[in-house]
């Protein structure tokens, strides 16, 4: 009886053994090779509970999701100038055809890396080279990164791999080169600061010239005015000084002596030296019996 229960005890375990080496899961994330015998017998890409012969079968996992290939350094490439520029670039990438990807690179990840490595360095160097400086800094860069994602595209397809996105972070100048570009540049801005120097100077002698003469042109009108209007007045004077003139003469003769008398001896030290019957004291002639009394 004991013996008995010791075979279907070690029944049951190998059974179990048996069981455990044949289900296999598939994760969600994941792809899934059977190979029989060293030889791939089937592929599986959905998630779920799966079974294989035991001792003949075997599984291998590769991942579905995407991955990242980012170098640790940054490439030396050469622009059509013949300018080393340091460019730092990562590559999104998947695998599609797990039996191409087993088949090219034997599933090894970083075969596969070490293959599109090469084919981005590849393209980028190709791109960089047809380019300048400032087409790859700024001008093309977009244009660049889609190119160089189609063409890596269609080798990465050889070994069952799909490229996703090529993505340049940054273009550096290698230090060598950085100062001679940096003295360009400067001298570029200041050819440029003195051509502006040089417009704003012309445009200020221009505004000057024509505010000058704009001065003039209203100082000579104001001055013309002002002489037309002095004349005006002086040949209203002149019409009142002959209308009063006309109206009373030996009135107007006698005030135009006593202006005369006023400006002659205006001040204390003024003096006049003239004859006593003189005309210009007729008028004092007159008024002396007055002045007597």
């Amino acid at each position: 009886m004991r013996n008995a229960l010791n075979f279907l005890a070690a029944l049951v375990a190998a059974v179990i053994a048996v069981l455990a080496t044949s289900i296999f899961t598939v994760d969600q994330r994941q792809y899934a090779i059977v190979f029989q015998l060293g030889e791939v017998r089937s592929v599986i890409s959905e998630p779920g509970l799966y079974f294989k012969w035991p001792l003949i079968q075997n599984v291998r996992y590769f991942d579905k999701r995407i991955l990242t290939l980012d170098g640790a350094e940054p490439e030396r490439f050469i622009t059509s100038e013949k300018k080393n520029v340091l460019v730092d670039s990562f590559v999104k990438w998947k695998i599609i055809d797990p039996r191409l990807y087993y088949v090219s690179v034997e599933g090894d990840e970083a075969r596969a890396r070490i293959r599109l490595s090469q084919t981005i360095n590849g393209g980028l160097r190709e791109e960089f080279g047809k380019r300048t400086v400032h087409d790859v800094v700024s001008g093309e860069r977009d244009k660049i990164m889609e190119q160089m994602r189609e063409k890596a595209d269609l080798d990465a397809r050889k070994i069952g791999v799909q490229i996703i996105d090529v993505r340049v972070k940054r273009v550096d100048l290698p230090s060598e080169v950085s100062e001679s570009v940096y003295l360009q540049m400067e001298s570029e801005r200041k050819r440029v600061a003195n051509e502006l120097r040089s417009e704003g100077a012309a445009e200020s002698e221009k505004t000057r010239a024509d505010a000058d003469r704009q001065r003039e042109v209203i100082v000579a009108e104001a001055y013309r005015e002002a002489q037309k209007i002095r004349g005006d007045g002086d040949a209203r004077a002149a019409a009142i000084y002959a209308q009063a003139f006309n109206q009373n003469p030996e009135f107007y003769a006698f005030y135009r002596s006593l202006e005369a008398y006023r400006a002659s001896f205006k001040n204390r030290s003024d003096i006049l030296v003239i004859e006593p019957n003189s005309d210009f004291f007729k008028y004092m002639r007159s008024l002396a019996p007055a002045a007597g009394k």
